[in-house]
């Protein structure tokens, strides 16, 4: 039974689909000006497993991540740049996916862009005027915040406080200084598109509304994104849905947390903003995504960099407990399931509960990572034995990968392999280097290793042979 705390509610709720066994799931997604930075890879990252989860539960997830692809931050890179705003945009929808593909995160099941749903923000405009939810100013369209009753329940502050509030924008156009744009008219020579009430493009707000009651209907299950989104953006999309459909937008709102880069706030002023394009020249983007993981989602997170090489060398722990395993299997002993150590079963079914009851809890990723830690402890106990039973390595083995791969871990699994030559090559070294332990050649040996180690290959002696990895 799965429990997601609810930033609605400030409570954990036991979740329950509309839909048996279905899910529908928004994410919201980049405006794609630049380079995903690494508070643009944490809901990433958070809100994949999630729905990683969901699907491992048996739910089948319809998973909708948008693109914001004009904006004023696009209009004004495209400047910078002497290039079109949608070639500025494409560029870094690309970009995305490169970085996105690299963290282990799946393709939504859609990825819709603003520009490719102008007919459906125009319309929805259209219904919030009908019923004078709205009101035009030169071209400009505004939501009247005070026609909705529950505007401030998303991030608990009442009208008074955020008319007060530092972040409400002054503009003597509007009604009420919390009223937002749905539509702003067109600047000269900036790009366009016709509505009813002049040339212009979308206020930020609308987009997500639109795009959630096209692809997935009026109310959805699972509405997600950074803690920075609760307010505006959400409360002004659940202000817009809702004064309509008269029907929640979303049952369970998911909120990640912050990251700071040493303590400090990661911002432009500060220089101190990482983008995953950078960071992944340098770094196993898995590591990036363990890092991402190893803290609760609603949590925040100090990237600093000792945190970084506890990251890496928590994962490469894990990896080398699965080689440990591997290379175990092949001179494991097949005995009938009565022979088989019961005990050792046990356990590592009991650890796999354990896993699934920190994940039904609010997705507690760091939690079920201690879990994996205690399951690769036990696996590397039990192969301390003499003799050790195929069926329970390969279920440390199967157990393993399945755990890693609810949490998009699992291509770490993969980065041993090598092409047939270079195993060729390793093998010859490594036969070469035992001849030479045989012989007392210990410089030999030494220098065989060094060579090995020079091509990123690590050695390791074990009571069974030798076994090689790459680093």
């Amino acid at each position: 039974m799965i429990r997601i705390y609810n930033t609605l509610t400030r409570r954990k709720e036991i979740f329950q689909s509309i839909k048996p066994g279905k899910v529908k799931m928004y994410v919201c997604g980049p405006t794609v000006y630049n380079y995903i930075h690494l508070g643009n890879a944490r809901p990433l990252v958070v809100f994949d497993t999630v729905r990683r989860y969901l699907e491992y539960k048996g739910y089948n997830v319809t998973y909708v991540q948008n693109f914001t692809d004009i904006d004023d931050k696009i209009i004004n890179k495209a400047k910078e740049m002497g290039e079109s705003p949608l070639k500025i945009s494409e560029q870094y929808i690309q970009e995305f996916f490169v970085d996105a593909d690299a963290l282990g995160v799946k393709r939504a099941s859609i990825h819709p862009k603003v520009t490719e749903n102008m007919g459906e923000i125009i319309h929805f405009i259209q219904d919030l005027l009908s019923q004078d939810l709205a009101y035009i100013v030169n071209g400009d369209v505004y939501f009247r915040t005070n026609r909705f009753k529950g505007y401030g329940k998303l991030s608990h502050q009442s009208i008074q406080d955020l008319q007060a509030g530092a972040r409400v924008e002054v503009d003597e156009k509007k009604d009420n200084p919390l009223d937002f744009a749905l539509w702003k008219a067109a600047k000269l020579g900036e790009i366009a598109w016709d509505s009813p009430w002049g040339e212009g493009r979308p206020g930020w707000h609308i987009e997500c509304s639109a795009m959630v009651r096209k692809y997935m209907g009026e109310t959805i299950d699972i509405h997600a994104g950074g803690a920075d989104l609760i307010f505006p953006h959400h409360e002004n999309e659940i202000a817009q849905s809702e004064s309509i459909h008269h029907k929640p937008l979303a049952n369970y709102w998911m909120h990640n947390g912050y990251i700071n880069i040493n303590d400090e706030k990661m911002s432009k002023s500060l220089g101190n903003v990482l983008t995953i394009h950078d960071l992944i020249q340098k770094v196993d983007p898995l590591v990036l995504r363990f890092l991402l993981l190893s803290v609760h989602y609603r949590h925040p997170i100090n990237f600093t960099d000792d945190l970084l090489e506890q990251s890496k060398n928590g994962l490469e722990r894990i990896k080398i407990a699965y080689l440990n395993l591997s290379h175990r299997l092949a001179d494991a002993t097949t005995q009938e399931k009565r022979q088989i150590d019961i005990e050792t079963l046990g356990l590592i079914e009991q650890l796999h509960k354990q896993f699934e009851k920190e994940m039904d809890d609010d997705f507690h990723t760091a939690n079920a990572i201690t879990v994996i830690y205690e399951l690769i402890k036990q696996g590397n106990l039990y192969l301390q034995n003499k003799v050790v039973h195929r069926e329970i390595v390969q279920m440390f083995m199967d157990k393993l990968e399945l755990l890693l791969e609810v949490l998009g871990l699992d291509k770490i699994l993969e980065k041993n392999e090598a092409k047939k030559e270079d195993v060729h090559w390793i093998e010859q070294l490594i036969e070469q280097r035992q001849i030479a332990r045989k012989n007392k050649d210990w410089a030999l040996a030494d220098q065989i290793r060094n060579q090995l180690a020079e091509a990123g290959i690590i050695l390791e002696d074990t009571p069974q042979g030798v076994r090689w990895r790459k680093k």
